[in-house]
């Protein structure tokens, strides 16, 4: 059960190359969304990313907290779109504990990587360029991402679409 960090700054291209990988693999392949749809512009991104996994046999599973509650009905290849939002879901939601959050995500994730053949988690490179406000959520990703790549088997940083492997 391989596990894949693929990291970089926003929009850089880091799910096109995520669902590259994901079609190499012929078991079943998951795509784990966790952004939660509440503007027009998370509506149309979503949009956008539905309309790029269209025909690849991907099975969607829209998921936006609690990830450990999913059950895969087979071992197959996923994507977990992304630790970012998913953080973000898990902090802010009512009744969250924010303290607790970044080390239920990463029990969770390696819940979900057990089910898995290859799990490939996409997270954001931030802290540079967020609004101020923001330090227990920055703090939060920063402890997930160094967590997840610590145990990873691989790790890319994705800049300008262009995947660079780093571990």
């Amino acid at each position: 059960m391989p596990l894949c960090l693929i990291t970089g700054g926003s929009a850089c291209g880091k799910s096109t190359f995520a669902e590259g990988l994901l079609e190499a693999c012929s078991v079943p392949r998951y795509y784990i969304a966790a952004m939660r749809p509440v503007s027009d512009w998370d509506r149309k991104r979503v949009a956008r990313h539905r309309a790029a996994r269209e025909g690849k046999n991907f099975i969607t599973v829209e998921k936006y907290t609690d990830i450990g509650e999913i059950r895969l009905p087979k071992r197959g290849c996923a994507l977990l779109e992304c630790v970012c939002n998913l953080c973000a879901n898990e902090m802010y939601s009512p009744n969250a504990d924010k303290d607790a959050a970044a080390e239920k995500i990463i029990r969770d994730i390696l819940a979900l990587d057990a089910q898995c053949e290859t799990l490939f988690v996409i997270t954001n490179e931030i802290g540079s360029d967020e609004p101020a406000g923001f330090s227990d959520y920055i703090n939060a990703v920063g402890r997930i991402n160094a967590a997840l790549a610590e145990r990873a088997d691989c790790v890319y940083e994705v800049v300008c679409g262009i995947p660079l492997r780093i571990k």
